[in-house]
């Protein structure tokens, strides 16, 4: 039995490379929390996935010009453009969970590009899961007082039993907001509920 090659490798390094999208491959972004729970749900259809600790993100490599037109609140299509290059961080092939940036799922033969259509379905339901709805129109962030058009729910006033007003942030300021266990018990119970509703 023969091994096939991979078609890409990441180079040889003892560092993180910043390599352009669109040359071997475009990349997924999506935050770290909403990445979680779409591997949950793709399971063993999920390429190769990369995991960048210092910044919350988790990136997917997936056929170039395969995901132009998504829009989900909170991800990211990394593809090349005309008027400028785009670069991911490519951890060394052997860096695992001991490093910040690694190799969450790590290539191989089976495990190189995503399924972008299997990537998309999971993602929808991640995003819906663990942002829960999408908030009506654009609202302002707690901290740079900016209007977002992809507002994250990052607190909810309880009176009772009752949720009164909703704090929102930019997809920049989310990840510094101190976390309400209100808000995170109710996007856990969320994803919770859809997993039986399957």
């Amino acid at each position: 039995m023969t091994t096939k090659p991979l078609p890409w490798t990441p180079p040889n390094a003892e560092d993180i490379e910043p390599l352009p999208v669109g040359e071997w491959w475009d990349a997924i972004s999506a935050p770290t929390p909403v990445a979680d729970r779409a591997l949950e749900l793709l399971g063993d259809r999920s390429g190769a996935v990369i995991q960048d600790g210092a910044y919350g993100k988790t990136y997917w490599l997936i056929g170039i010009d395969t995901a132009r037109g998504w829009r989900m609140r909170q991800i990211r299509v990394l593809t090349a453009r005309a008027d400028e290059t785009t670069l991911l961080g490519v951890p060394p092939a052997s860096w695992g969970p001991e490093q910040q940036t690694h190799w969450r799922i790590p290539l191989g033969p089976n495990r190189y590009l995503t399924d972008p259509q299997h990537l998309a379905r999971a993602l929808r339901q991640a995003v819906d899961d663990v942002l829960g709805p999408a908030p009506d129109g654009r609202q302002l962030c707690y901290r740079c007082q900016l209007p977002t058009d992809e507002p994250v729910p990052v607190a909810i006033e309880h009176t009772g039993s009752v949720a009164g007003a909703t704090t929102y942030a930019c997809p920049t300021h989310a990840r510094d907001y101190p976390r309400d266990a209100m808000t995170q018990a109710a996007a856990m119970r969320r994803a919770l509920d859809r997993g039986r509703a399957r």
